[in-house]
């Protein structure tokens, strides 16, 4: 039963129920961790991130991408596309009953919170300011950045065999920390369209209490930027050898 596509899925699943749960726990009102602001958010989708790619391992997926913007700049590194639209299927569904469960966990928070933005929060990114050139250059970076580390983890030019190859999602989840507490304080560092994409479409779906519009005009800045940035990545990565 193991398999890829099994493995991103579980693993963008639990990504997003440890991510978004962060959130929750933060923006929700009367929960345990409400306002314990935004050192608590980036260090819990640090280890939201560990835990996703040891669970996409688990279950069948070498790569555990949990991102479509991470397959897509392999893609463009090694010119073979083919696992892009699988992986692309996998990572949406996971994020979406990732975000589906964390709509549960939470469920007698979301009526007594009255606060529609919060809610939606908790299930996508929106911006401090809105201005989408600023918006999708921040999205464009944070994932150029993403896919570069990434890449230099990855890399037979910096890491060799041996006990510090098997760093490597440890030092993943120390990036994603330093990008959320360096470059995600103006978007909300989406930097994975299925981070975002798949959480929103629960949140219009989903019957939350007192819940306001899902934004729909501003989700194409993280989907299109981090697709950009690792593009980018990508072939920098390509031209370098890494």
């Amino acid at each position: 039963m193991r398999g890829p596509l099994l493995g991103e899925f579980m693993g963008t699943f639990m990504m997003m129920l440890l991510g978004d749960g962060v959130v929750a726990a933060v923006l929700l009102k009367k929960t345990k961790a409400e306002g314990a602001g935004w050192l608590a958010i980036t260090a819990g989708w640090c280890f939201a991130v560990l835990c996703g790619i040891f669970t996409a391992n688990l279950f069948g997926s070498v790569d555990a991408h949990l991102n479509p913007a991470i397959t897509l700049a392999f893609a463009v590194k090694t010119g073979d596309y083919a696992k892009f639209a699988p992986y692309l299927v996998a990572q949406l569904g996971g994020a979406f009953v990732g975000a589906v469960a964390v709509w549960l966990f939470y469920l007698p928070h979301w009526k007594i919170t009255e606060d529609p933005a919060a809610k939606l929060g908790v299930f996508c990114t929106a911006p401090a300011i809105r201005s989408y050139g600023s918006n999708l250059f921040c999205e464009i970076l944070g994932s150029f950045v993403l896919v570069t580390v990434v890449g230099s983890i990855s890399s037979k030019l910096v890491l060799t065999t041996g006990a510090a190859a098997g760093l490597s999602p440890f030092l993943v989840g120390c990036l994603i920390w330093a990008i959320g507490l360096s470059l995600g304080a103006t978007t909300g560092y989406a930097i994975n369209p299925a981070r975002d994409f798949g959480p929103r479409l629960a949140h219009t779906l989903l019957p939350i209490a007192g819940k306001g519009t899902s934004d729909w005009a501003y989700s194409w800045v993280p989907i299109v930027g981090p697709l950009i940035g690792a593009s980018l990545a990508g072939a920098l990565l390509r031209i370098i050898g890494a």
